[in-house]
């Protein structure tokens, strides 16, 4: 099997992004955003989507956290479509909803190759440890339309920024590794009756 796996580099006046992916890995995580919440969630996606992520992020974080979440996302997105290729013989769906204590959140994500996201936590204008809930909301958007996923997320029921983050994080986790899964019934051909997912 082809080697599924990614590295993009991301440089402007405002931050500098390395980020390196392998899908069909086994959850190891590098990664220093400088910013602990943040870095406490992707921790999450690669340990429970089983990805080898390796994320390298230094921004201007006296203007706040907007340009490193931003960017980590667009670095991200691209890597993951970089990675998943022309989609040849994947599940393309998946779906969880993952429990932490209090909360519960429910995740579905399409690798249609057509980025849409629509999220609905609870979480703007709220605080996660050093992390301002609406840089949870604009990491997901913009990781979805840069990886041209369609990607749904909502809060069921959560009091704690922090579960309800997490949940949502550990939730998008297991629905790329679904989606991502190589789905033998299917393998040699791309899941989609246009041919491709490409966009």
């Amino acid at each position: 099997m082809v080697e599924r796996k990614a590295s993009i580099k991301r440089e402007t006046r405002e931050t500098s992004v390395a980020v390196s992916v392998t899908l069909d890995g086994s959850g190891k995580a590098q990664i220093s955003t400088g910013n602990g919440m943040l870095d406490h969630l992707l921790a999450q996606l690669a340990r429970h989507g089983l990805l080898d992520l390796d994320i390298q992020t230094k921004g201007d974080t006296q203007t706040g956290w907007h340009h490193t979440t931003e960017d980590t996302a667009i670095a991200l997105g691209r890597a993951l479509l970089e990675a998943l290729g022309d989609g040849t013989g994947i599940r393309r769906m998946g779906h969880a909803v993952v429990p932490l204590d209090e909360a519960l959140v429910q995740v579905a994500v399409d690798l249609s190759g057509r980025g849409f996201a629509s999220v609905d936590l609870g979480l703007s204008g709220k605080r996660i440890n050093d992390l301002p809930g609406d840089m949870v909301h604009h990491f997901l958007e913009t990781m979805a339309t840069e990886g041209r996923m369609n990607l749904h997320v909502k809060m069921l029921s959560g009091v704690n920024t922090h579960h309800i983050a997490e949940a949502a994080f550990k939730a998008l986790a297991r629905s790329l590794r679904d989606a991502l899964e190589m789905d033998p019934r299917s393998s040699g051909q791309v899941p989609s009756t246009k041919g491709t997912i490409s966009g």
